[in-house]
């Protein structure tokens, strides 16, 4: 196994109609725009995206309608962990058919400390019910929201057993030590950060890249970073690119992140309908949306 997957992927927000239904033109002109900015690729339907407020049905017309807009479907890279693996089953294997082979996967979540036998076993009826030789898994690693950690032991297993399969994990754990600790187990693992400040200290060392949320505003900073951040001659560049980045993640951090991230897309596109979000998170009120603007202006 090596390395595989590599660079600047966006957690994309997913817009939302008036009647709350995923608004499917907005979100492909969106994913266009994230490869426009320099990501690799898009990570539909993560913690950002709000996938778990969406059904299996939305979730497959939110696939279906970036493949429609012109993303090449090697460049998507969906979120499809369901505590029902049969709804895990029946998302990987639609986007499969689409021509997608890279999936960011939650373990089941619903019932707290389950044992490493019984996560090997979640993933591994997965992997053999999908049974497609193209499929490529990212673990999804947020214990703060999903309450399931994933250890390296049952990582080093899952590996083991479904080399060509399990080729990375997304660290949202915020903690870099244990991003660090990822990389030097496993050296050909893609290791991908879920906060963007701490991709540039994973790279150093043999990170692979980022899923993150802040890319949905600060995507080409990131790619900056993650191309030039070697480069002793870019430093100066990389490291303006580092303070956009870091400035850029706290301000969702001083409100709740996803509806924060919508103010800031509304603020970008022009377009207020970017602010809606699904219950039972709340859209940002105009006083916090006024200060987002301000913090947003010291930046520009």
């Amino acid at each position: 196994m090596t390395s595989q997957i590599r660079g600047v992927f966006c957690a994309a927000a997913t817009p939302i109609t008036e009647d709350g239904a995923p608004d499917l033109v907005r979100a492909g002109m969106h994913a266009k725009q994230l490869i426009a900015d320099g990501c690799d690729g898009v990570a539909l339907l993560g913690t950002t995206g709000e996938a778990n407020s969406f059904s299996v049905k939305e979730r497959q017309q939110i696939v279906d309608a970036a493949v429609r807009a012109g993303i090449a479907p090697e460049r998507l890279m969906p979120g499809t962990g369901l505590c029902a693996i049969p709804d895990t089953v029946e998302l990987t294997r639609h986007a499969l058919s689409l021509g997608v082979n890279k999936f960011v996967m939650l373990p089941p979540f619903y019932y707290k400390q389950p044992s490493d036998d019984g996560l090997f076993a979640a993933y591994s009826a997965v992997i053999e019910k999908v049974a497609d030789p193209r499929l490529k898994i990212i673990l999804y690693h947020i214990p703060q929201i999903s309450m399931i950690p994933l250890g390296l032991p049952l990582i080093g297993r899952l590996i083991k057993r479904f080399p060509d399969t399990v080729v990375g994990i997304k660290d949202s754990s915020g903690d870099l030590t244990n991003s660090e600790s990822l990389v030097r187990t496993f050296p050909d693992f893609s290791v991908l950060v879920g906060a963007d400040p701490t991709m540039r200290a994973l790279l150093a060392i043999g990170g692979a890249g980022c899923i993150t949320a802040a890319s949905n505003l600060v995507a080409a900073d990131l790619a900056t970073v993650f191309h030039h951040h070697a480069d002793p001659k870019r430093k100066a560049e990389v490291d303006a690119a580092q303070d956009r980045i870091v400035r850029t993640r706290a301000i969702s951090a001083n409100f709740v992140q996803i509806p924060a991230v919508k103010a800031m897309l509304a603020r970008r596109y022009k377009d207020a309908s970017w602010l809606r979000v699904r219950a039972p998170l709340i859209a940002l009120d105009a006083k916090q949306i006024a200060e987002v603007d301000r913090l947003m202006n010291e930046i520009a």
